[in-house]
């Protein structure tokens, strides 16, 4: 597939380019949104819900250094999942925190030795995620999450200049790429779009008196980690299963995450760098199981920044991991992202959510659509936007382990494709061009 990007994924860009397009993925991640639904879930305190979004930003930062620099060496961030929100928040409701971060560790583990040393990581991958599958969990992974960004847009007492601020953040983006990519002397702006957007967006949203950096003034400037912030681990079988099983969804949706990366930077996923990427999958969520915080995995928003701002090298995404420590160990820098105004962010996300879903229909264009590869791409589609619309009263009506899947409609949406994909009889031709 032909390199779309401007930079290769191991060019050497300078350090102030590597942090400012780091400081763009880490703008357009959201990851406190994750801790701050689990603390709700869990009713933690105050003090709790500082330490849980702290330790996110501290894990997602180790977790991307490893990853993107050492194991699977591609441009991935690492990021909270919204995937294991309702396992966490049953298992830590019922046996308390330590059971799920004693759950994590044999998993883990697990995870850890299907990629390095047993290399059977990647002979899972082309078995059951072929470039259909992965391309259709690309496609899903767009349209799931773009109700996610529309709700984050009409929600809150003030919609209408919600929709204003949003539509003023859409429109800066797509302005700077458009102008980024038709004059070469204006090729910077499309490396800062993310960064000018959310300026403006802020600049539009202050107009409404709608923003509050207040809590900025009130946050410390430093606070170091601790071991096992929430308490003594425990290990439960049923919690160590349950996670086990999450787990396993989790990494149907990083491959496709990874599947997106690699269609949007032209890098070949080789059965080394797949074994490399569950490995460091693994060793992120170790990490996570001692400091607490969200289990991470590779962020799919990613993709779409690379591809709007036309850098892949990984010395951007191993500075955002610097930046997310950073900002781990400083609250009074979190609470400054925190404080962006969420129609800005949502405005954004909208636009990167777009540029996601039409990567996972470059990956699958050359794929003929007969009627079975139709069933295998569309109703993965149709069934992930049914459960991110599912009213929220029958999903806590559902059983336990279904309610944890219909949490995420890239969850249902995965799962989907790989079942099609393999009960489904296959045609003896699936590509127009090989």
């Amino acid at each position: 597939m032909k390199n779309t990007t401007l930079t290769h994924i191991d060019e050497k860009i300078s350090i102030p380019t590597s942090f400012s397009l780091g400081a763009q993925h880490v703008l357009a991640m959201d990851l406190y949104i994750v801790p701050i639904i689990l603390a709700g879930l869990l009713s933690l305190s105050l003090s709790d819900t500082s330490s849980l979004i702290q330790m996110t930003f501290i894990v997602a930062g180790i977790a991307t250094i490893i990853q993107s620099g050492l194991l699977l060496k591609m441009p991935v961030m690492q990021g909270p999942s919204y995937i294991p929100i309702g396992a966490i928040a049953a298992i830590g409701k019922t046996m308390g925190m330590g059971a799920v971060y004693g759950a994590m560790i044999p998993v883990a583990i697990f995870v850890a030795l299907l990629g390095k040393p047993a290399n059977l990581f990647s002979k899972l991958v082309k078995r059951f995620v072929p470039p259909i599958v992965g391309g259709t969990v690309i496609i899903v992974v767009g349209i799931s999450l773009l109700p996610v960004a529309f709700n984050g847009i009409y929600s809150g007492e003030r919609p209408t200049e919600n929709i204003v601020i949003a539509l003023t953040s859409m429109v800066s983006l797509s302005s700077f790429i458009l102008l980024g990519c038709f004059f070469k002397s204006l090729h910077w702006l499309r490396l800062a779009s993310v960064i000018g957007a959310i300026m403006i967006g802020t600049l539009v949203a202050a107009f409404y008196g709608m923003a509050d950096f207040s809590a900025v003034g009130a946050s410390s400037w430093l606070q170091l980690p601790s071991l096992l912030p929430f308490g003594e681990l425990t290990f439960d079988p049923m919690a160590i299963l349950t996670m086990l099983f999450i787990s396993m969804i989790v990494l149907v949706e990083t491959t496709g995450t990874w599947c997106a990366v690699s269609a949007v930077t032209g890098v070949d996923l080789n059965d080394e760098r797949l074994n490399r990427g569950a490995t460091g999958e693994a060793a992120g969520n170790f990490v996570c199981s001692l400091l607490g915080g969200s289990p991470v995995t590779g962020y799919s928003t990613n993709a779409g920044i690379i591809a709007v701002t036309g850098v892949s090298s990984r010395r951007a995404i191993i500075a955002g991991g610097v930046i997310l420590l950073i900002l781990g160990l400083v609250p009074k820098l979190t609470s400054l992202i925190a404080s962006v105004p969420h129609a800005v962010i949502s405005g954004i996300f909208s636009v990167i959510c777009v540029v996601i879903a039409m990567n996972g229909f470059r990956v699958i264009q050359h794929i003929e659509l007969n009627e079975r590869n139709m069933l295998v791409v569309g109703l993965p589609i149709m069934l992930s936007l049914g459960a991110v619309l599912m009213p929220r009263e029958l999903v806590y009506a559902l059983p336990e382990m279904a309610g944890y899947l219909v949490n995420s409609g890239i969850a249902i949406g995965a799962l989907t494709a790989v079942i099609l994909n393999f009960v489904l009889p296959s045609t003896q031709t699936e590509l127009k061009n090989a």
